[in-house]
């Protein structure tokens, strides 16, 4: 059956948003997240000071894809006025392990005694701070620090040993404010 479907997201003061087509750059303090959202089957406008998206004849696939994008798009608000932050600790039992930050490569060294260090390229937007023994990555875009957070895990992924007896590495003790 064919509804009308149509959903309106608030942009909030000091939060900028520009639709180019199907692309939603959006603005804030804390930065800038641009977004490319290949709706073609969807409404995509900005009214005053909401962003609207829905269907004249919206299917439950449409409706699925108006939610979808809305949670999307109120994500982006939420993180050009406060920055996603992801937190990791390094866990080791043996081999002290060391994080460093290097022109945006990221080296991990003496993993499970390794003599050559393990190394990773960090994305353009991604901030990373390292302590002690927590390694704290934020960035205004959430698919971002969710996914450098998830490279920093695979990265130290034990490999042809029994991973309850090799228990080093870096784990996600807390994902955008929620702690696991």
């Amino acid at each position: 059956m064919h509804k009308e479907i149509y959903q309106k997201i608030e942009i909030p003061e000091g939060v900028e948003a520009e639709i180019n087509g199907t692309v939603l750059k959006v603005k804030g303090s804390e930065g800038e997240v641009e977004r490319n959202f290949n709706i073609s089957s969807l409404d995509f406008k900005k009214e005053n000071n909401q962003i609207v998206i829905g269907n004249k004849r919206a299917t439950k696939k449409e409706k699925k894809l108006i939610n979808t994008v809305s949670a999307h798009i109120r994500n982006m608000i939420k993180g050009v006025q406060k920055k996603f932050e992801y937190q990791l600790k390094i866990c080791y039992s043996h081999f002290p392990i060391t994080v460093e930050l290097k022109d945006k490569e990221i080296l991990i060294k003496n993993f499970l005694g390794e003599k050559e260090p393990r190394k990773m390229k960090v994305p353009q937007g991604a901030d990373i701070e390292i302590s002690k023994e927590i390694v704290k990555v934020s960035s205004a875009n959430k698919e971002l620090a969710g996914q450098v957070s998830a490279n920093f895990e695979k990265l130290t992924r034990i490999r042809k040993k029994d991973i309850r007896v090799f228990q080093d590495g870096l784990y996600i003790i807390n994902k955008a404010g929620k702690e696991i």
